[in-house]
């Protein structure tokens, strides 16, 4: 699964796709109409992908992003401070224990456009 999110002035736009392990890619996006930061934005977009995971019953995901601070945080290798954080990455955990494997990998988008 791959997720990212952005962020202007007006609003958020997230999404993640999955792709099966036979290539079938399964895409998802959407808006968020309240107010969020870059984070915020990137664990939005994670946490529709695992919830489209779980809407699958997939059993192993590979999760991979470009935010260096969502991944480390959900490889549990960073602490998470920031107080508008620490809910999403409790439920990232969660979500995290309906699968029999899961992997978090940072990509940066170097590497994905090549």
């Amino acid at each position: 699964m791959f997720f990212d999110g952005a962020v202007n002035a007006k609003r958020g736009r997230i999404g993640a796709i999955l792709i099966s392990p036979t290539g079938q890619h399964y895409l998802a996006i959407a808006r968020l109409w309240f107010f969020c930061t870059n984070n915020t934005t990137e664990y939005e977009a994670c946490i529709m992908g695992m919830n489209m995971a779980v809407d699958m019953d997939v059993e192993e995901l590979l999760i991979m992003g470009d935010s260096d601070l969502i991944i480390r945080q959900d490889q549990g290798k960073w602490e998470t401070w920031d107080i508008k954080l620490i809910l999403y990455r409790q439920h990232v955990e969660d979500l995290s224990k309906r699968f029999k494997s899961i992997e978090f990998r940072y990509t940066s988008l170097d590497s994905t456009m090549s």
